[in-house]
């Protein structure tokens, strides 16, 4: 099936029972796209092993081409395949996968894992997703399935079927539908293929937790040229609207996003992350609040401080991300990476 560049039609929701997931299945064996839910963001999903189906994933995205892309499989043994672990790999992976933690590892030599999908990498992206439903498309598909997150590039990511709807119609095959995501960020992204620890992406499992197990483990705030992983692209999860950040107060003409008790009044509309200042509860809404309150009879979207601790690292690099300066478009190619779906 050569979809690349192509237009699907009206996309197929399909719905968790058995007999959907195996439909959603032969049509990535088919080489076409198929978004499904993880417990951080929604995936659009691509079969690994083929160039097409990455090349068509990079289309329905506009992503950037030396973007590379998180690949999915269903254990640590399928992960053991295709990259090689070391013992701090093993024992995070005894400990975190399945959940929301991505792997950057040496790939294995013969690894037949498209080199579209690595970006050309000496490394790749692995993650063990804990969704019963991506577990059970990635068992039914009988293949690695890379899949970021289910948007347009550099868009808000989504945590529900809707919000893929929204961003990809016309432009995917169909959606597994498994209702809201429950951490609502993207994984944390950790590169060991190095001596030294990276954290390139905060994200579901707190950076004071990996510490724990590992050490001191370094934080890249200023990548240079291609990015290493997912999701380190300067402006990235954005919506149209300006954010302004750490806010305090706020006009008539914005909207805030406000986390914790007692958020300033005067807003247009006011949406709050976590009014009792949650942090799992904030990551959980983050995406879908932004995509509420990005509408075009606002001026902008003030947010207000959200404590840079556990998930609130995560939080705040997406709020950053989404508050940077907007390249060009056509420029992507150009675009500064920062931080390491």
């Amino acid at each position: 099936m050569d979809r690349v560049g192509a237009r699907w039609g009206r996309i197929v929701t399909l719905r968790l029972n058995a007999s959907e997931v195996d439909r959603a299945a032969a049509l990535l064996r088919q080489g076409g796209l198929v978004a499904f839910p993880t417990e951080t963001v929604y995936g659009l999903g691509g079969d690994a092993l083929s160039d097409r189906a990455i090349a068509a994933i990079f289309a329905a995205k506009d992503r950037p081409r030396f973007n590379p892309l998180i690949v999915h499989v269903p254990d640590a043994a399928a992960a053991q395949a295709l990259v090689m672990l070391d013992r701090r790999a093993s024992m995070l992976a005894e400990r975190f996968w399945p959940g929301p933690l991505t792997l950057v590892l040496p790939r294995r030599p013969g690894s037949p894992i498209s080199l579209l999908a690595g970006a050309g990498l000496a490394t790749l992206a692995l993650r063990v997703p804990a969704h019963p439903l991506a577990q059970a498309l990635l068992r039914a598909a009988g293949v690695p399935i890379a899949a970021p997150s289910a948007n347009r590039s550099r868009r808000v990511s989504p945590t529900t079927a809707a919000h893929v709807a929204e961003e990809l119609e016309g432009r995917i095959a169909a959606i597994l539908d498994g209702g809201p995501c429950a951490i609502g960020v993207e994984s944390t992204v950790l590169d060991l293929a190095a001596e030294r620890p990276r954290l390139l992406r905060p994200g579901g499992v707190p950076l004071e937790t990996l510490e724990a197990m590992l050490g001191a483990i370094q934080r890249v705030t200023d990548g240079r040229g291609a990015p290493a992983a997912p999701g380190m692209l300067e402006s990235h999860y954005a919506p149209s609207l300006p954010l302004r950040l750490e806010a305090r107060d706020v006009s008539p003409d914005e909207a805030l996003l406000a986390f914790g008790p007692n958020p300033p009044a005067g807003a247009a509309a006011t949406i709050s992350l976590s009014a009792a200042g949650d942090l799992a509860e904030a990551a959980a809404n983050l995406f879908a609040a932004l995509r509420a309150l990005d509408r075009p009879d606002f001026a902008a979207i003030a947010v207000m401080p959200i404590p840079e601790r556990g998930l609130g690292l995560a939080i705040n690099d997406r709020l950053r991300r989404a508050a940077a300066p907007r390249p060009a478009r056509g420029c992507d190619a150009l675009a500064t990476p920062a931080t390491a779906s």
